[in-house]
């Protein structure tokens, strides 16, 4: 554990950097345009594929990290986080449907992630579930409330291999990977993703909070998006839901300090 003033090797910040409240996009493109719902916003730092903006929501300081895809490189965003003051996290991405009944452009609320991915045994056994933060979720939901936007709570699937789950068929291991696809999908799972899981439960192991939304994109068989699809993949309005929803969770830590 770094001592109060280290600059933490990757994400290149210390102490007074960040707010206990971080945004966690992959793409370190997206930083700016979630600080831009800021207050009082300022870049603080970008080092490898980890760019940081700070500001102020209801006055009480909060930032944005970006983790790169996959999750090694997020949990060493958020271990690191964590040893400069963070405590709260909030996944901010895109992901790719597994329901039919889910139109690209909603967003989903991940509640819990299948741990399809290396980085979390190397933390927890298997058998412990990767889960949000419940007073997280609970935020979120109320965020996607108040921007009108449709939004599913559920599971998703964090994988390792992007092309994996987009072009199973040329892999050699592609009937294993078409039977799991079918059980997750046959499991009621909502999105495919690259980070959750292992977000969730280095949050566990860390005893910090996390939750996800997600915009979700395309279909569970692969096919094309229509021109109306895409027209509704708005990754500003999974922004502001996430953003409304750190507001509901700020107003429901103060209240719950208070007592009132």
């Amino acid at each position: 554990m770094a001592v109060p003033g280290d600059v933490q090797y990757h994400v290149q910040l210390r102490g007074g950097d960040v707010g206990r409240y971080v945004f966690l996009p992959g793409d370190p493109g997206r930083c700016e345009s979630i600080a831009a719902h800021f207050d009082d916003a300022r870049h603080v730092s970008t080092h490898r594929e980890y760019t940081t903006w700070t500001g102020t929501l209801l006055g009480e300081p909060v930032s944005v990290t970006s983790t790169g895809i996959g999750g090694p490189s997020s949990a060493i965003a958020m271990e690191e986080l964590v040893r400069v003051g963070a405590d709260t996290f909030i996944r901010v991405g895109t992901s790719g449907a597994m329901q039919e009944w889910i139109t690209p452009g909603d967003l989903g609320i991940v509640t819990g992630a299948i741990r399809d991915e290396g980085t979390s045994v190397h933390y927890l056994p298997i058998e412990f579930p990767a889960v949000a933060n419940l007073d997280v979720t609970i935020a979120l939901r109320e965020g996607a409330r108040r921007t009108g936007a449709t939004a599913h709570l559920g599971v998703s699937q964090s994988k390792d291999s992007f092309y994996g789950q987009h072009e199973p068929g040329r892999m050699p291991v592609a009937n294993r990977l078409k039977d799991r696809w079918t059980a997750w999908m046959a499991g009621g799972a909502i999105c495919s993703e690259m980070e959750a899981a292992t977000q969730y439960i280095v949050a566990s192991t860390l005893g910090v909070r996390a939750g996800g939304v997600m915009l979700i994109a395309g279909h569970p068989d692969q096919r094309p998006m229509t021109e109306e699809e895409n027209a509704r993949m708005d990754l500003e309005l999974c922004i502001r839901t996430a953003v409304e929803g750190l507001k509901v969770l700020i107003e429901a830590d103060r209240t719950a300090a208070t007592g009132r």
